[in-house]
């Protein structure tokens, strides 16, 4: 027999207790699959741009700044494109189905973000077509049921018209995909002066400026150079890039990647008291087995060798299976969950796989190592 053959044939020795471990490691290998590709969906950070800035006012997201601003930014050395982004949050039917609205110049926006979003000419010339015309991301609209030539009523929470309707009427001209799965795209896009306009209050201001630098100019370099502009004016200014700014939203609520963090750690920590418990008694019960092996002339680090291969057997099939698992859940998702299992999070996982395989058979390896001959067979 084989020596692979050897250590499928002791892990699976008893194949309900074997079972239940591999079983215990999918579960946990599941959780983990799942809530990374939380964090690598359009939920979290991970698909989020260094390259592009977010200009915003210092005092919060929710003051607005001039649009007056917008001729400064963009004559500053170093912008390659500028775009006014206003945002409009609403719901569409019942109170509880929340979208967001983001409005800005089309061409701009073609300019700043089309290569992430996956704006083409065609989409932005089909956006020009009418003043309540607007492009719908992928996951909203199939979360939706939306598709191009849709009405939908937005009914704003706060954005009231100049009549005081709070009801925003637009058509959908196109459905953008974005550059990658990872993508956020469960929003709408909207023009900014529809939106201008039309309202009530706070005419000619912005919430952000979206702004892409120049190829060669860093990102890092063209912010403070940004808020030094305004920084003696009625509202001086705080630029982020777009994963920073997210991840500033998404800390207001919770430090999602802290909370993953802790659920996963809890349940590995689980997971490695289970599988070295029952691995420590497994190796009890064939202490005679070990001791007639050594007898044949296996070396203890042979034995060793066996019983870290035994327990990296278990989390590598466990794992395979938990990994196979999240990766079929994350394409049966609804895409308003954005979740994303890709290369890196796989890469990740098997690596976790190795590191508790072999810390996991740590300690029962050791012990059968140095298991005595007379020990041993005194067990019988």
């Amino acid at each position: 027999m084989t020596f692979l053959g050897l250590i499928r044939k002791s892990a699976v020795r008893k194949p309900l207790r074997g079972s239940l471990l591999i079983v215990s490691v999918a579960m946990a290998f599941l959780i983990y699959g799942l809530t990374a590709s939380f964090i690598a969906g359009s939920q979290g950070t991970a698909a989020a741009s260094d390259d592009l800035l977010g200009v915003m006012n210092a005092a919060g997201r929710a003051q607005p700044l001039p649009l007056a601003y917008l001729p400064r930014i963009t004559e500053l050395q170093g912008v390659a494109a500028v775009s006014p982004i206003t945002r409009l949050r609403g719901s569409v039917g019942d109170a509880r189905n929340v979208v967001a609205v983001s409005a800005g110049n089309p061409d701009k926006l073609l300019a700043v973000s089309g290569k992430e979003l996956g704006l083409t000419n065609a989409m932005v010339d089909a956006l020009d077509d009418g003043r309540d015309k607007v492009l719908v991301g992928r996951a909203l609209a199939q979360a939706q049921g939306w598709s191009i030539d849709d009405t939908l009523t937005v009914t704003a929470f706060r954005t009231r018209k100049a009549d005081g309707s709070r009801d925003w009427r637009f058509e959908i001209a196109g459905i953008f995909d974005g550059k990658s799965p990872s993508t956020d795209t469960y929003f709408i896009l909207a023009q900014y002066d529809y939106i201008n306009n039309a309202r009530g209050k706070n005419r000619d201001t912005v919430s952000t400026f979206a702004l892409r630098p120049e190829p060669d100019v860093s990102p890092q370099q063209l912010a403070p150079r940004i808020d030094a502009l305004f920084a003696n004016s009625a509202a001086p200014t705080r630029t982020l890039s777009e994963k920073q700014f997210l991840s500033a939203f998404l800390s207001q609520y919770a430090d999602v990647k802290r909370v993953v963090t802790l659920v996963v750690s809890v349940s590995f920590v689980t997971l490695l008291m289970i599988v070295v418990n029952t691995l420590v008694f497994a190796l009890r019960e064939r202490r005679f087995e070990i001791g007639v092996l050594k007898v044949l002339g296996f070396r203890s680090s042979r034995i060793m060798m066996m019983v870290l291969a035994e327990a990296l057997f278990v989390f590598l099939v466990g794992g395979t299976i938990g990994i196979c698992l999240a990766k079929l859940a994350s394409l049966a998702a609804p895409p308003a969950l954005g979740l994303v299992l890709d290369t890196n999070v796989a890469l990740r996982a098997f690596a976790l796989i190795f590191l508790l395989g072999l810390t996991s058979g740590a300690l029962p390896a050791l012990s059968a190592m140095r298991t005595p001959i007379l020990s041993a067979f005194r067990t019988r």
